[in-house]
């Protein structure tokens, strides 16, 4: 009977060995691999797609650049005093008028007869007065009578008491005839005195009427030029020199008074009007410098007002030249104005890019020294101009970071460049 032969296994590495431990090395790494991924994310990109630029340090100059444009020093409005209907225009929208140009013409039938009833009420009152007068003089014509008779009566009685006086004396009359006498004269002087009296309050009454029948009929006449001045109204106006720049207004139309009919452009000089982000609400005040360039030239301007309100998202200026006007400025034309917020500092500059727009400028990615890659670094911006920003903090001038826009990186802590 025969017996199995044992088989020795023969020693050293096989090739199961050498698959098992490149698996295990494959896992070490995959693992290694997972656990840097954890830490930092990897985004990879063409460099030449990218907007690259150093960071430098150099002069800021704290200005915004904003569009200006174009309009007259000043405009006034043209409100109707009296309403009527549009009879005739005389001057077209766009014309040049001067103060007292009549502009159109309009028609009133209510107030002409409001007129012509003022014209009935002076008459009447006016012939009221001279009746008044006439009457007046008559009366003090007819006092001074009454007062040359009573004089007269006082005279006559006195020299009639004298001489019975002088009688009664010599015992040549009655006394009773001599009583009489005396209270005759007696009585005249206290007639004269009443007479005197009443002439006085008379006279009184008759100045005070006179007063008010003056001031009455001064009072008409007042309502008459006022009615006529009305009436004058009627023919619409230019109220200054200028340019006639709106006139809502056609034949036939009914205006109501007070209504706003148009406007005139006071073509003296030219401001510029311009909308600026609220951003700068607290920055921006009076005597703010600017500029703009026109034909390789600057003009100055400085800001005169600004409005308070805020529409939008932004508020508006108004500003006026310190020197020289452009050549052939008209309303309505836009510059483009650099206004300077500050004076300028030396500072650490990043050029502007689309970066801000996704990070809002708390970070950036700045290149290694290779070139090869980029990575996040928090940072802190201050001011802005249409160039640059200001970097506070976590820059330094010679780096180099990517500004142009991050919406494609994601959240990647890491850019590595092809």
């Amino acid at each position: 009977m025969s017996m199995d032969k044992v088989i020795e296994q023969k020693k050293g590495l096989k090739k199961k060995h050498i698959i098992w431990g490149a698996g295990a090395l494959l896992f070490i790494a995959l693992i290694v691999q997972i656990s840097l991924s954890s830490h930092q994310s990897v985004y990879r990109t063409e460099k030449d797609k990218l907007t690259i630029s150093a960071i430098i340090d150099g002069q800021f100059n704290d200005y915004i650049t904003i569009p200006g444009r174009v309009e007259p020093i000043s405009t006034i409005y043209l409100d109707v005093e009296e309403g009527g209907k549009v009879e005739e225009i005389y001057i077209e929208e766009g014309e040049m008028v001067r103060k007292g140009d009549v502009i159109l013409k309009l028609k009133n039938t209510d107030l002409n007869t409001s007129i012509m009833n003022s014209e009935s009420q002076l008459a009447y009152h006016a012939n009221e007065m001279r009746n008044t007068q006439i009457q007046m003089e008559q009366q003090q014509i007819s006092n001074k009578r009454s007062k040359l008779q009573m004089d007269l009566q006082v005279v006559r009685a006195k020299r009639k008491h004298s001489q019975y006086e002088r009688l009664f004396k010599e015992e040549l009359i009655a006394k009773e005839d001599y009583i009489q006498a005396k209270e005759e004269y007696d009585l005249s002087i206290r007639e004269q005195e009443l007479t005197y009296q009443k002439m006085v309050q008379d006279s009184i009454f008759r100045s005070v009427q006179k007063k008010q029948m003056d001031e009455s009929l001064e009072n008409t006449r007042l309502s008459l030029a006022m009615a006529r001045q009305r009436l004058d109204n009627l023919h619409v106006k230019a109220p200054y020199d200028g340019q006639l720049g709106l006139l809502n207004a056609e034949i036939g139309q009914s205006i109501n008074r007070g209504q706003r009919l148009g406007l005139v452009n006071v073509l003296t000089d030219f401001k510029i009007s311009a909308q600026i982000d609220e951003h700068y609400i607290d920055r921006v005040k009076r005597k703010l410098q600017a500029s703009f360039e026109r034909n390789d030239t600057d003009f100055g301007l400085n800001i005169k007002k600004v409005y308070p309100e805020v529409r939008n998202g932004q508020f508006e200026v108004d500003m006026v030249f310190t020197g020289e006007r452009p050549n052939n400025i008209r309303t309505g034309q836009t510059y483009h104005i650099k206004l300077e917020l500050g004076q300028p500092e030396q500072s650490v500059l990043i050029p502007r890019g689309g970066f801000f727009q996704s990070t809002g400028g708390q970070w950036v990615y700045v290149l290694n020294q290779n070139g090869t890659e980029a990575i996040k670094r928090n940072i802190k911006i201050g001011k802005q101009n249409p160039k640059y920003y200001e970097v506070i903090e976590g820059l330094q001038a010679g780096e180099k970071v990517i500004i142009s826009s991050y919406d494609l990186f994601g959240e990647n802590d890491r850019i590595i460049l092809k």
